[in-house]
């Protein structure tokens, strides 16, 4: 019964890892990019798309995580 429980805090303590690290991710790539178009505005179509690119390969590995907590939380 004890292991359910630690299997159940495990996979909270990871899905909340993986949901903070996945926003402290995307909140850098935001900060870089705008600073980036600060500094050259002609580069504002290259720049937001390699954001998005980025953006999107953070959240599937974010999403890769809650998987597995899931996975974790149901065995």
């Amino acid at each position: 019964m004890e292991g359910m429980g630690l299997g159940y805090l495990g996979a909270g303590l990871g899905a909340g890892l993986a949901v903070i690290g996945a926003g402290l991710g995307i909140g850098n790539i935001a900060a870089s990019a705008a600073e980036g178009t600060a500094r050259q505005p002609e580069a504002t179509s290259d720049i937001r798309t390699t954001m998005i690119i980025a953006a999107a390969l953070i959240e599937g590995v974010a999403l890769f995580g809650e998987v597995i907590c899931v996975l974790l939380a149901l065995k």
